[in-house]
Parts: C-alpha cells; sequence; structure tokens
C-alpha cells in the first residue's frame, strides 16, 4: 500500500496504524532520494531521520507541540510528511521549496535554522513564552545532533535551562557525525553513556533517557510516550545512522552528506565537469606552502572537507585543527597560535564567520595579529540560500581597524595572493590580520595554478584590463567579475579596473581614475549597502570628486534560493544587466 498518498498533515499519519509506519518510513527514503538524486541537498542527514520524524509526529501534536530542528539538515522527511510532498520536487529550485525549515513556508517549521546549535535556545524561549501565557499543556521539543551539541551556544542554552522547569525535551540525534566525524571530549563522553555512564547531563541537573536506536520505531514510540508524561528540562538520546538506508550513503558518510546528484538506485554519484572547485585549488596552494614553511597551521570550525583541507590534514595532521562547530573557538585558538609566532589560516565560510565577529575585533585585529581568515562560499551559493550566502562579509569586515581584505578576481590570483601573504611573515611584514573572500564552485580550471606574480606591493594596486581615453570606468572586485567574460567585449567607452584590495584601497589609483572618468560602476558580489562600493563613494567625497558612481551589489534584503545565475538575474548582476548598466552609465555622460 501506498500509505505516503495518505498524509498530507501529521494528523493523518496520526490516524494510520503503527504496523504501517515502517512501511511508510521506506516510502519516506525512497521519496527522498527520487528527489535528491535529481536536485541536489542534504542525503544523509535526512536518511538518519526517517524514523524519528515519523515517531516524533506519531507521538506529539505538532504543530501545537512545538518542534525545532536544529541546522535543518536532516528536515526532509519532516517536509513531506507535514503537507509538502507534492512541491518536494521543488527542494532548492530557485522559487521552490527551501532546503532548511522556513517559518514562512509552514506552521509546522516552528524556527528558521540554517545554522547549527540554535535549536535548544529557540524551544527554551518558547517554553518561557508559553508558561508566560499559562499554557502549560504544550511540548517544546529541540532536536539537536551530536555535533552541534558541542557547540558554545548549546552549552550556554544547557546552562541555562538546566536550572529552570521549563518543558523543553532535548532529542539529542546521535551519529557520531557532523559533515565530517564528530570530534572532541564530549564525542568520547557520549560514548562511554552507551555503557551506562551520563555523568554529563546528570551533573548539569537534566534528567537524561537513552540511548535509543533511532531506527527502531516501537523503541521510539515507547520513549517518547514516557517523555510526553514528564516535565522540565529533559534530554532523550537517540542513536542514528547517518545515510541510513542507501548503502552508499551509509559507507561514505562524508561524502553523500551532500552527493550532489546521483544514480537512485545505485548512489553512485553523476560526476559533472572536470574543473577544479576554488577549495581545491586553496587545499593544493596550502599543502604546497606547509612542505616549505613550518610556521603554517591550518584551523577550521567542522569544515575540514568543505574548505577542502581533508587532504591537507592527512598529510600535516598534527598542524590542521578541526575544533567541531565552534567558530568563535576557532578564531580566538587561531589568536593564540599567532601569538607564539605561527601564521594561523582559519578557514571558515563567510556566512558562519558571523558568528564569530566579536573575537575576530577583539582577539586578533585589536591586538594586530598576523590570522588569515581564508573566507570562504564569499557571495551568492545558490541552493542553500539565504542562510549560506556570504554577502555581508565585506560589510562587517570593512569597519575593523587594522584588517586588511581581498577578494581575488579567480583561482590564479588567490593562489598568488597566498603566497605573496606567506612571503610577508616569513619576512616579518605580515603585522595584521587578512582576510581572503573566494566564492563556492568551479575555478574553471582544470590544472592546480603555479604561483606567477608574488609581490607584497602590488596585491594593494588596481587593474586595468584596457586603458585609455573613456568615458566610464567599471570596477570590480573579486570572482563576481567571471559575469564579464560572457561579454564580447564591454560597450565602446567604458574602461575595466579589478581591485584585488578591498582595505586597503589603493587611494591613489582610484583618485586617477576619479580625475580621468565621467562616471563610475562598482560591481561586487556582496551587500551593496556599507561595502565595497560605499567605500570608493566615500573615498571620492574624501578627495573633493562629485563624479557620478553607481554601485551594483546585492540589494538590501535577504536573498532566496536558487541556482546562481539564476539568482544574479534576479538581482541585476548577471552580464546582460551589468552591460545594460554600463550602457545606461555611458548614454548619461555623452
Amino acid at each position: 500500500m501506498n500509505w505516503l498518498a495518505q498524509i498530507n498533515t501529521p494528523s493523518d499519519l496520526r490516524s494510520l496504524p503503527i504496523e504501517a509506519l515502517p512501511e511508510l518510513a521506506a516510502e519516506l527514503r525512497a521519496r527522498i532520494i527520487e528527489v535528491v538524486s535529481v536536485n541536489g541537498g542534504h542525503l544523509g542527514a535526512s536518511l538518519g531521520t526517517v524514523e524519528l520524524t515519523l515517531a516524533l509526529h506519531y507521538c506529539l501534536d505538532t504543530p501545537r507541540d512545538l518542534l525545532v530542528w536544529d541546522v535543518g539538515h536532516q528536515t526532509y522527511a519532516h517536509k513531506i510528511i507535514s503537507g509538502r510532498n507534492t512541491d518536494f520536487t521543488s527542494l532548492r529550485k530557485y522559487k521552490g521549496m527551501s532546503p532548511f525549515p522556513k517559518r514562512s513556508e509552514s506552521p509546522f517549521d516552528t524556527f528558521g535554522t540554517g545554522h547549527s546549535s540554535t535549536s535548544i535556545s529557540a524551544a527554551f524561549g518558547m517554553a518561557t513564552a508559553s508558561a508566560l501565557k499559562g499554557d502549560t499543556n504544550r511540548l517544546h521539543v529541540a532536536v539537536i545532533g551530536d555535533a552541534s551539541l558541542a557547540s558554545g551556544m548549546a552549552f550556554e542554552a544547557l546552562n541555562h535551562l538546566a536550572e529552570t522547569q521549563a518543558n523543553v525535551l532535548i532529542v539529542l540525534n546521535d551519529n557520531n557525525m557532523g559533515i565530517d566525524k564528530a570530534t572532541g571530549a564530549l564525542r568520547q563522553h557520549l560514548q562511554k553513556i552507551y555503557q551506562g555512564d551520563s555523568a554529563f547531563f546528570k551533573a548539569l541537573g537534566l534528567s537524561y533517557h537513552g540511548p535509543v536506536d533511532g531506527h527502531d520505531l516501537d523503541a521510539l514510540n515507547a520513549a517518547l510516550h514516557v517523555q510526553k508524561s514528564i516535565n522540565g528540562p529533559r534530554v532523550l538520546h537517540v542513536r542514528t545512522i547517518k545515510g541510513k538506508g542507501l548503502a552508499t550513503a551509509e559507507a561514505d558518510q562524508v561524502t553523500y552528506h551532500a552527493p550532489g546528484k546521483f544514480e537512485p538506485k545505485t548512489g553512485e554519484r553523476i560526476e559533472g565537469a572536470a574543473a577544479l572547485a576554488y577549495q581545491d585549488i586553496f587545499s593544493k596552494c596550502l599543502e604546497e606552502l606547509f612542505e616549505r614553511h613550518s610556521s603554517l597551521v591550518a584551523v577550521t570550525p567542522a569544515m575540514l572537507s568543505g574548505s577542502g583541507l581533508l587532504s591537507l590534514k592527512l598529510r600535516f595532521n598534527s598542524r590542521v585543527f578541526d575544533v567541531g562547530i565552534a567558530e568563535q573557538h576557532a578564531v580566538s585558538f587561531s589568536a593564540g597560535l599567532a601569538t607564539q609566532g605561527l601564521l594561523p589560516i582559519c578557514a571558515i565560510y563567510s556566512t558562519f564567520a558571523q558568528r564569530a565577529y566579536d573575537q575576530i575585533i577583539h582577539d586578533v585585529a585589536l591586538q594586530e595579529l598576523p590570522v588569515i581568515f581564508a573566507i570562504d562560499r564569499a557571495g551568492l551559493v545558490g541552493a542553500d540560500g539565504p542562510t549560506h550566502h556570504g554577502v555581508f562579509d565585506i560589510a562587517y569586515l570593512r569597519a575593523i581597524p587594522s584588517i586588511e581584505i581581498f577578494a581575488p578576481i579567480d583561482a590564479q590570483e588567490l593562489v598568488d595572493l597566498l603566497h605573496t601573504l606567506v612571503l610577508k611573515f616569513e619576512n616579518k611584514k605580515l603585522l595584521q590580520p587578512v582576510a581572503i573572500r573566494y566564492p563556492r564552485g568551479s575555478s574553471g580550471l582544470t590544472v592546480h595554478p603555479t604561483p606567477k606574480e608574488i609581490d607584497p606591493y602590488r596585491i594593494q594596486k588596481l587593474r586595468a584590463n584596457e586603458s585609455g581615453a573613456k568615458k566610464v570606468a567599471l570596477i570590480s572586485t573579486g570572482a563576481i567579475a567571471e559575469e564579464l567574460s560572457q561579454v564580447t567585449q564591454l560597450p565602446d567607452g567604458v574602461d575595466h579596473f579589478h581591485c584585488l584590495a578591498i582595505k586597503p584601497l589603493d587611494s591613489s589609483g582610484l583618485e586617477s581614475i576619479f580625475e580621468k572618468y565621467q562616471a563610475l560602476v562598482i560591481l561586487e558580489d556582496a551587500a551593496v549597502n556599507t561595502s565595497f562600493g560605499s567605500a570608493i563613494v566615500s573615498l571620492a567625497q574624501e578627495l573633493g570628486h562629485s563624479l557620478s558612481i553607481e554601485c551594483l551589489g546585492i540589494p538590501d534584503r535577504f536573498i532566496t534560493h536558487g541556482s546562481v545565475g539564476a539568482l544574479r538575474e534576479e538581482i541585476g548582476l548577471d552580464a546582460t544587466a551589468i552591460v545594460k548598466r554600463l550602457q545606461q552609465a555611458l548614454d548619461r555622460v555623452m
């Protein structure tokens, strides 16, 4: 029987006999595999939580009982059984279903989550609100993974929650994985819990239950029915297998966290073009630099595979540190390394660096420590959507004194810049933090580039692709200039300049442009407010120039999910729109 066809809401699920749930679980897995094999997405985590999802909705009175999912990687089954099965084929597509929980999408998505370790705080806040309103019969559930539980924010929430009587059930989804293998002492303690030692939770004053087999529906239902009769803060420990039900995903849990497109029956991945990703280029470059410079170390907050550092970790294990989902610690740990004469390269996604902003200011920049921040996934990232777009880093970093910010135009310039910065450090001339922003995805190269221009002086100077007696100057920074490669030539009357250095700006080079051209168009793949273009506008005003300046970038709103191409077209950052704006600028000054 096709049980899934009968499910429009969790109320329908609760009308089924419990004996139907294992068959429904199999149908859900097939549906997830069917769609994700075509659309891409977070496969392993969602396959691992199918039975847990069914048990939660079967036993709880959702959406009256409030269910908060941490991160949201594991919510595909939740989306399907909460009225979104028909639309599930639009997952991650432009104007389609969000890849993460989204409050505006469904009342069953009680809290938007794309970053980790927020669920306990959110559920606790909801429980407190319920108590204040006198609603004492509502359960509040936070489903959090073992890797997310080790994050500082989760500890902060536990510390607060444990001294209250808030009706919060923490479901610890323990699969021994984040994106990569889970690390740290808590991971080791969870292993001890399997032998009956739950001292960590008991020491906090939290009631602990488990561990329960997260794929045994009878055991899950029994455990959740017990939890419904208990009040106060408590933990239900559930053990699951990431990738459950697809052999290839179970065998290679790192790759199948988000495998891209694959053959649904075998799980065999459908490889794309042979071009190397920026992350591949970054990793290979670090390997070459690590071989030559013993002072280099690398730090990442649970992004080894995503940042391309797995191979570096294998070769230089003692000098590469995965600190877990702990962005603040990653930055301050890097600062400590720097005080002792090492050069840390802290590889962190743009959207996750936001979580460590105070540490970048207080622990690194204020002390003028040489830490290189590799700001990965800068710009629009595509189908992961607004929680993952790296569009605010220029704005939030540019405000910090003593930091330098660079945005290479391509992978070759990224390699040149890394080699140049390491050379500066070895020559005792790198005396402050540096941020390098680069995008996700293809570099367009099939061979790893070798460094060509290692020049500490050049990296802060404007580059002109053309020069002549033109009317309009286009000034871009970063890889957004790839859009210009789709144009046979720029409109006659336009010169293009590239700024590798966002901070400090090449003031003399820009002043020459202010004097020579009648209008400027600034192009960046970042928030247009207070970002790169704003810096140039401010400089022009300071120098007394009143020429026309138009800033093209990410508009002042959160950008939805979809392919990078579709999103750039929507916001006017595609090649056609750029050329149109350039022509309009020319028309105004002719």
